[in-house]
């Protein structure tokens, strides 16, 4: 039995899809409308028991629980903020009722308001977002599939949708002296322009933009920003172009995924987890033994022994970032393979993209 313990919030994002998770024929018979109404009345949600997180340096196992604040992203979005506090101080006190040491906030919990500080406050346990795992694995994904698609980084623009967000701000700082040129984009240029000058002075030329058809000159996409629908359509992107969706939900369009087989969309995020009998007891949506980066940052904190207040606020240092990296990779969480809409990308899916790449620019120079 271990003493060592943690809790994660996760709430519906595909809305009946992930409601029927829990609740099969609640999921079949309403509407997306519906259970946004009805889910400001429910209270939080015991989903399952986490068991055989394991420490590959270590040796040391945890277990956790899976708790589900019934709030939808629009429910969220459109509820006031006090009210939404409350709902995920309830979900943290269900937590702290479990026995668990740690809490961390999952998808639109971790950013509403000011991004877990509040709810930090009100609660007796430790808080995470785990926005600085977040952070770490999106860099090293976003490299990765720029290694696989034969795209040289030195040479490369990239872009940051949602720049200046917690996650994507910090990204964007770890990125600029990876690549030839960064393209920043948001709503506000003001905040914009803050980023932009944290960024200069290393190796890419920075560009700040409020403008989405930016990042058609992109190589490689890192988008990250709290939209309810997808803003990123296949107009916006060039053949060959990688993305990876860290955002929940999905800030690129399905539309992406069926007419345009000439770019490679994958989620960011996803992380094998330690342990030989590791099970979550419940279906997410992801395989066996896998999960979110910031579920990871949770665990990894918890396997570390440091219960205390670790990625809260909207302010994320690219050193806290590096250091949950050396934390979670001396336990043995390391980077997944690489999914795209639910579905896992094969080496195989990866060179017909990159053929086909190469075929459309052919197409789209000449025209």
């Amino acid at each position: 039995m271990t003493d060592d313990t943690f809790a994660f919030i996760i709430h519906p994002i595909q809305i009946k899809k992930d409601v029927a998770r829990k609740y099969p024929l609640l999921g079949k018979i309403l509407t997306e409308g519906q259970i946004n109404f009805f889910s400001r009345f429910f209270p939080p949600v015991y989903l399952s028991e986490i068991t055989g997180v394991q420490s590959i340096s270590t040796g040391r196992e945890v277990k956790g629980w899976f708790i589900a604040c019934p709030f939808t992203p629009p429910t969220m979005m459109s509820l006031p903020v006090e009210t939404v506090y409350k709902k995920i101080v309830a979900c943290g006190q269900m937590a702290e009722q479990l026995g668990a040491k740690i809490l961390g906030l999952g998808a639109y919990t971790s950013v509403v308001g000011d991004a877990g500080k509040t709810i930090a406050d009100r609660l007796d346990i430790p808080v995470t977002t785990g926005d600085s795992y977040t952070i770490t694995m999106a860099v090293e994904a976003i490299l990765e599939a720029g290694r696989v698609m034969e795209i040289p980084i030195r040479q490369a623009t990239i872009a940051i949708v949602g720049a200046t967000g917690a996650i994507g701000k910090t990204c964007a700082e770890m990125l600029a002296g990876e690549s030839a040129k960064l393209i920043l984009v948001g709503r506000r240029m003001d905040a914009l322009e803050a980023v932009r000058e944290k960024c200069e002075g290393k190796t890419a030329q920075v560009i700040a933009t409020s403008e989405i058809s930016a990042i058609y000159e992109a190589d490689l996409i890192l988008t990250v920003t709290s939209a309810v629908h997808a803003i990123i359509e296949p107009q916006h992107l060039k053949p060959g172009a990688v993305v990876l969706d860290v955002a929940r939900p999905r800030d690129v369009s399905r539309r992406v995924a069926a007419e345009r087989n000439d770019v490679l969309v994958i989620e960011g995020g996803m992380v094998d987890v330690p342990g030989e009998h590791l099970d979550f007891h419940f279906d997410f949506g992801f395989p066996p033994r896998k999960s979110y980066a910031c579920m990871a940052e949770t665990m990894a904190l918890a396997l570390e022994g440091r219960y205390e207040d670790y990625t809260i606020g909207k302010d994320i240092s690219v050193e806290r970032a590096e250091e949950i990296g050396g934390i979670a990779k001396r336990h043995g969480f390391k980077l997944s393979g690489f999914r795209s809409f639910e579905a896992e990308v094969s080496p195989a899916s990866i060179l017909e993209v990159k053929e086909r790449a190469q075929i459309n620019r052919r197409k789209w120079a000449l025209a």
